[in-house]
């Protein structure tokens, strides 16, 4: 039997390139003057524009691309009416046309809430922030989503709407499964801060009685050991609760040994973009150190406030946060003196976007600044919990954890009055492909400083880079930063957005 052997030549020629895009709308969405911004972020979110190479993988995305877009927002039921791709394949070149159909646009009605066995609807509502007649949006559906999730109260949650009810009200259909009334959760990590760390959290979701909810807590890391027990009554229908926390610490801070105890007792709200707590507190603190030691009592009268007005979150390209602490009371003990307590945190980002270019595609910069003072005699004795230390992840990179404070005379530093800090970070998405990643770089200058007289605060400065990854648990950021006043390099990570 004779083998025969088949040659194939093959010459592919010049790749075929896209020519024009033309991206067109029916429906609802074609006239609506509110959609404008929605036409012009489909138009600009195309992935496949004139100049690229044509494939059949990358047309289909593109039109996956626009009609996910189209969906994300007042017209869940949009739909891809026609798609055309004409090739020339003697000019190789490509053609393209699509055409949208947004079908009606859609607004929240009332919620249905399925599977609660303990817990009130109008639990599920207030945390859910859902507002009848505001327009269909599946990142509030997700958003609100996570609330009820993060709540503690359930195991699953899905928010979902029912296509066939009316656009003008759609019913929004939540379904939940409710968590055990009592949950132990062990925990095991690492940080560049503070090390290995181990945890243990008891919650009871439904106390005896009062029917609050407590959370109680075990820390325990290279620096720190912790108990601590917070209860919280359920939220009203302005979201206001009342809250009771109890805390016993020891810490190694800067230079010296601190050994604290905390009780706390008032009311917070916590919304969308604005969180309230008004609340009065009893610190004690003792501080050891080498030649130093003191222990001091307070009580005292405290309001925080916080906004956050990022574009998206917990990976907002614009936008600013403020939060603001306010506080007075009197030391205890043999000697009665007042004081009084500010502290400051702001966050702004902004897009170096231009007019023509995608806000997923350009650079930003992150400026940070924190202050904050204890007014009080010369001579008072205030517990250190109360004073400032920074350094670290979260402050001033190049440095260890809570390293920069008040210099004493006997040369260790201990928590000091006065607080200031800033940083500028710029942050550039990184392409793959021409298209945005995953992944972004920065390159970053932070100072802080700490003493106890505002007229003795002296910078310490850290310069560095890193890399920003979206993990499905949130930003996670490894930094290499060198201290200018060390002269050291020091690896920072740390996971998550909190504002």
């Amino acid at each position: 039997q004779t083998t025969r052997i088949v040659r194939i030549a093959v010459t592919p020629g010049p790749a075929t390139v896209v020519e024009s895009v033309a991206v067109s709308f029916d429906g609802a969405i074609a006239d609506d003057p509110s959609a404008a911004v929605q036409r012009l972020s489909i138009r600009d979110g195309w992935t496949l524009p004139a100049g690229k190479p044509f494939t059949q993988q990358a047309w289909d995305d593109a039109k996956t691309q626009s009609l996910r877009l189209l969906a994300a927002r007042r017209y869940p039921l949009g739909r891809i009416a026609a798609s055309r791709a004409e090739i020339d394949p003697e000019r190789h070149a490509a053609r393209l046309s699509v055409t949208l159909a947004s079908g009606p646009a859609f607004r929240l009605g009332t919620m249905r809430v399925e599977g609660l066995q303990r817990y009130e609807p109008e639990l599920v509502e207030r945390i859910a922030r859902l507002k009848p007649g505001a327009v269909y949006d599946q990142s509030a559906l997700i958003e609100a989503q996570q609330r009820l999730q993060d709540s503690g109260h359930f195991n699953s949650v899905v928010l979902e709407i029912d296509p066939q009810g009316d656009p003008q009200a759609v019913p929004i259909i939540a379904t939940v499964s409710e968590a055990r009334r009592n949950s132990i959760e062990l925990g095991v990590g690492v940080s560049t801060d503070s090390g290995a760390r181990l945890s243990a959290e008891h919650t009871n979701h439904q106390m005896p009685v009062l029917g609050w909810r407590a959370v109680s807590k075990l820390l325990l890391d290279n620096d720190t050991q912790s108990v601590q027990s917070e209860w919280t009554a359920p939220r009203d229908a302005s979201l206001w609760q009342w809250q009771l926390f109890g805390q016993l610490k020891n810490e190694d801070a800067a230079s010296v040994r601190v050994r604290s105890q905390q009780l706390r007792a008032g009311r917070l709200q916590r919304g969308e973009a604005i969180d309230r707590n008004y609340y009065v507190q009893y610190d004690r603190a003792t501080t050891n150190g080498t030649g130093y030691q003191e222990t001091a009592q307070t009580i005292s009268a405290n309001y925080a406030w916080t906004r956050r007005a990022f574009n998206r979150l917990p990976y907002p390209s614009s936008g600013y946060g403020l939060g603001v602490e306010l506080g007075g009371g009197y030391t205890l003990g043999s000697q009665r003196e007042p004081f009084t307590r500010a502290r400051m945190n702001w966050l702004g980002i902004w897009s170096l976007a231009s007019d023509t270019e995608r806000q997923a595609r350009a650079s930003r910069i992150a400026v940070r600044a924190q202050a904050g003072a204890v007014l009080a005699k010369d001579g008072v004795s205030l517990p250190s919990t109360l004073l400032f230390l920074t350094g670290g992840d979260a402050s001033v990179r190049g440095y260890s954890y809570h390293s920069i404070g008040a210099s004493e005379a006997n040369g260790i530093t201990t928590p000091g009055r006065y607080l200031a800090g800033a940083s500028v970070e710029w942050q550039r998405p990184i392409l793959i492909d021409g298209q945005p990643s995953e992944w972004e770089s920065t390159v970053f200058i932070d100072a802080g400083a700490v003493a106890d007289k505002a007229s003795a605060l002296k910078a310490k400065v850290g310069i560095g880079a890193g890399v920003r990854y979206r993990s499905p648990v949130g930003p996670l950021q490894l930094d290499l930063a060198y201290g200018l006043d060390t002269r050291n390099l020091r690896l920072h990570l740390s996971v998550g957005f909190t504002f």
